[in-house]
């Protein structure tokens, strides 16, 4: 069986850590996975969550943003906090949906989409007036859910359980690769990933980028990458699967 991703290599660029996934999936197609991480993450210290943390265990609701947002905020509810047995739990997406299931959290109520407008349509989060939310995210962030929410009636507040931070990675190897013909493809799940990866590529590295066929699993992403001036940008359809099958369609039509 001819493997679709056949001599091919693709730019990994999520956070070590989370990276396995997708790397096994590009695998699984024939592909060579190229690992580069633009991304990393770390906890805010737990003394910075004490009011955010009071305020979930008094919390009607609470809506975790990403897959790190259920790893790092579920670590700090276990650390020194609680979520009420009575609370609704919302995921943005199938993908922290997991990852809270593999935290031990049932009953999570998550849209078919992969964003904020897909969660803001479930008819369990119109009717939020005079209730108290709380959202798990990274420190920053879009503003969007919290604004409707409030507009809506909410008493919303954020518990920012993690930042992203740009790795002190050695691009020299990935550079090497790259100028001799060794990188067909990119995948970024960021628009911060983008600039970081851009920014530890340096001069020499940004035209091979601009050059590359880029594959990222939002619209809004891909957006950010034609804005910042990459030639070819995939939207493709979220996580790692939907990466993967824009990939595969990708140079199934572009041999």
């Amino acid at each position: 069986m001819i493997q679709p991703l056949a001599g091919r290599t693709v730019l990994v660029t999520r956070p070590a850590r989370q990276a396995a996934a997708l790397v096994q999936a590009i695998r699984a197609a024939g592909g060579t996975a190229f690992e580069f991480s633009a991304l990393d993450v770390e906890a805010v210290s737990l003394d910075a969550l004490s009011e955010p943390l009071a305020r979930l265990a008094e919390a009607d609701i609470a809506i975790f943003i990403s897959p790190n947002a259920a790893q790092f905020g579920m670590a700090a509810i276990r650390a020194g906090g609680t979520l009420p047995d009575a609370i609704e739990v919302f995921a943005v997406g199938p993908g922290t949906a997991r990852a809270l299931q593999a935290q031990g959290v049932g009953g999570v109520i998550t849209p078919d989409g992969q964003d904020s407008e897909a969660l803001l349509a479930l008819p369990q989060l119109n009717a939020v007036a005079g209730k108290r939310v709380v959202i798990v995210r990274g420190v920053g962030g879009r503003a969007l859910l919290a604004d409707t929410l409030a507009a809506r009636g909410a008493q919303v507040t954020f518990m920012e359980c993690y930042r992203r931070v740009r790795p002190q990675a050695d691009a020299a190897p990935l550079l090497a690769r790259w100028q001799a013909g060794g990188i067909d493809a990119v995948t970024v799940t960021s628009a911060e990933t983008l600039h970081n990866l851009a920014a530890l590529l340096g001069e020499a590295g940004v035209p091979l980028l601009a050059a590359t066929p880029l594959f990222a699993p939002h619209e809004k992403i891909a957006e950010a990458a034609r804005r910042f001036g990459i030639a070819r940008v995939i939207a493709t359809s979220g996580g790692d699967d939907g990466l993967v099958d824009g990939l595969v369609n990708w140079f199934r039509n572009n041999p």
